[in-house]
């Protein structure tokens, strides 16, 4: 009985991400029912790039840093090597680099590579 109380826990603290509003200096991340999850310190994340259902992506300096609901960097990527994040979707998000379209998953290992159209 016990064993079931935990997983429930667990799963109650996995939230989904359905908006991230930003200020001149801070993150808010909300759930689907609108409560707050987190308040980020925006100098921390640099510029936010997209939104999937647990994860975010942002930019600082040379790096993109993909993060979860909680702000917790999952994986850092060097921007020479991923390109320009073009699109973020719910578990995966998609950059360009040259005539290359690749797509990552959040835990930023490159899953697809395709050419670019012309």
């Amino acid at each position: 009985m016990l064993w079931g109380v935990g997983v429930v826990s667990v799963m109650a603290q996995e939230k989904e991400i359905s908006h991230i509003e930003t200020t001149k200096n801070w993150y808010y991340i909300f759930d689907g029912d609108g409560k707050k999850i987190k308040t980020l310190y925006r100098s921390g994340y640099g510029d936010i790039k997209g939104w999937g259902k647990d994860f975010f992506v942002t930019k600082r300096g040379a790096y993109y840093l993909i993060c979860d609901a909680q702000g917790k960097t999952l994986k850092t990527l060097g921007a020479q090597s991923v390109g320009e994040v073009i699109s973020v979707s719910s578990t995966t998000f998609t950059s360009r680099l040259g005539v290359w379209i690749y797509t990552w998953d959040k835990a930023g290992k490159r899953i697809r590579t395709r050419g670019a159209q012309k």
